[in-house]
């Protein structure tokens, strides 16, 4: 887990995904539709990408380990949190106080 966080740290926006999976695509278009320019690893093409899936699991506590966002170096969660971030008018704040985008 700990290479997950690290990862999530590089950046003001971190997106995991894969690259067959639509839902992160959509997540990652929402983020990019702020202005913000997120680093995206994508875990299928990554060698070590299944060790870090795993690590994901734990972390979100579910089957379902792709999209996992990191903002300002803090894992925000996957598509429901960022989705219900957006809906509520936060996702934008967040990506402000991580310096990501600029008004």
């Amino acid at each position: 887990m700990d290479m997950v966080m690290k990862l999530g740290a590089e950046s003001p926006v971190v997106i995991l995904t894969k690259s067959t999976c639509c839902i992160s695509h959509s997540i990652e278009t929402l983020i990019r539709g702020y202005g913000a320019n997120p680093t995206v690893y994508e875990l299928d093409k990554l060698t070590n990408g299944k060790e870090m899936e795993k690590a994901l699991v734990e972390l979100l506590g579910s089957k379902s380990s792709v999209p996992a966002v990191f903002i300002g170096e803090e894992f925000v969660g996957g598509s429901n949190e960022i989705m219900s971030l957006n809906v509520r008018g936060k996702l934008k704040q967040l990506l402000l106080k991580a310096n990501s985008i600029w008004i």
